[in-house]
């Protein structure tokens, strides 16, 4: 049996659960969901995850101010934020409509600290 911290894995759980957050689906039953707006895809999602298992938990969104949500989640430790254009559908790699912002606090580093990643930002 694995032991953590002096705890063994049977009772670990218990102590210290784990979550998976999910934010995003882009596939369902073999049909692609890319092209669907976020919007539609994070209600399916937030749907299915209803009747989920309690390890599994919808990662809500905020719609709003975009600045002042970075604001507070650099506050809080956050490593940052990802900002998704309302209607545009999934696209691997960088996009114009999604934008991911660093904290830039001081446990991040690299060159992107603060500043949106994207492929039109310099």
């Amino acid at each position: 049996m694995r032991r953590y911290c002096g705890i063994s894995s049977k009772n670990y759980s218990a102590i210290a659960p784990v979550f998976l957050y999910a934010f995003d689906l882009i596939e369902l039953n073999g049909d692609d969901l890319r092209r669907d707006p976020p919007e539609v895809r994070k209600a399916t999602l937030r749907s299915m995850l209803a009747k989920a298992g309690l390890g599994l938990r919808f990662n809500e969104h905020i719609e709003g101010d975009g600045p002042t949500v970075f604001a507070h989640a650099c506050r809080l430790g956050l490593e940052g934020i990802v900002s998704k254009r309302k209607g545009s559908s999934y696209r691997s790699g960088r996009s114009p409509d999604w934008l991911k912002m660093k904290n830039p606090g001081p446990s991040r580093s690299g060159p992107t600290e603060g500043r949106p990643v994207g492929p039109n930002i310099p």
